[in-house]
């Protein structure tokens, strides 16, 4: 399904608020770099909530020999303070990026400029030319805000036209969602990688919120028997390893080109699906 021969496999982390916090991803950060991802990629927040904890992420698991890419978006920076970040990430010996609009934080208020992915990918282009890899979201069942799918692939080409070279996709309990995705995105001759985006399930509650929120769809029979597991986390958390290994099985035999997991800075299901998968073997 790629022009890339080469599969790649990534995780995702977001930075911890507290210290506390910082600790224990650390040490979920070490469990997981033995399975030695081709990278890892740090979240930046809501208008550029976390681009302090961003930064010092990716630049401390760097020096640990991972190697990070920031998420970045115009929010909370200007165009001068943006550039000036972006030079200091390529003086550090950082080459990769994930381009977002982002989100506005919660109260910010209609009147917020929210300046688009596209217009990031041509701004990273212009001030640093062909230096990073950028990496941009896409959207096999569409983002929620889009009047319709052939409105949700237009904006998605405008960001591959911008120079993106790859994208993640939000996740997703459907395949076929996937599938159909990438071949309607071919016939409107995008043709970067479209690596599947992989959410383990460990917690019901959560996972409902947060696919409500980005219009994710747990499909009624796993919504069902998600909801039967009640209080046993374990239980709940041994049927997601399940579902979402075969789920990956499924799109490596379809030929997606790698799997970018969201860990939510936890390592134990990330690393069963891995070994399930023997990821490190399928490159």
């Amino acid at each position: 399904m790629s022009k890339s021969s080469r599969r790649q496999f990534s995780i995702e982390f977001f930075p911890p608020r507290t210290v506390a916090g910082e600790s224990r991803l650390d040490e979920v950060h070490a469990e997981l770099a033995l399975l030695n991802p081709d990278f890892f990629s740090v979240t930046y927040g809501a208008g550029g909530s976390t681009k302090n904890g961003t930064r010092q992420l990716v630049l401390r698991y760097k020096e640990l020999g991972s190697s990070a890419a920031p998420h970045l978006s115009f929010g909370g920076l200007d165009e001068s303070e943006l550039q000036q970040l972006l030079l200091d990430y390529k003086s550090r010996g950082i080459n990769r990026l994930v381009a977002l609009r982002g989100d506005i934080p919660s109260g910010a208020g209609s009147a917020t400029q929210h300046r688009y992915a596209n217009e990031l990918v041509q701004f990273v282009r212009q001030t640093t030319g062909d230096h990073f890899h950028i990496d941009v979201a896409c959207y096999p069942e569409t983002h929620p805000e889009s009047a319709s799918y052939q409105t949700d692939v237009n904006f998605f080409k405008r960001k591959v036209d911008a120079g993106a070279n790859s994208a993640i996709t939000q996740y997703f309990y459907n395949a076929d969602a996937y599938f159909r995705f990438v071949e309607y995105c071919r016939s409107c001759d995008i043709n970067i990688p479209i690596v599947p985006g992989i959410m383990p399930i460990t917690n019901y509650t959560n996972l409902a919120r947060f696919s409500g929120n980005c219009g994710a769809e747990i499909p009624q029979w796993l919504r069902l028997r998600l909801e039967t597991f009640g209080d046993d986390a374990d239980g709940l958390r041994n049927f997601g390893i399940d579902v979402v290994t075969r789920l990956c099985d499924q799109l490596l035999a379809g030929g997606a080109p790698g799997l970018h997991f969201y860990s939510m800075n936890l390592s134990k299901s990330v690393t069963q699906i891995w070994n399930n998968l023997s990821l490190s073997d399928r490159r």
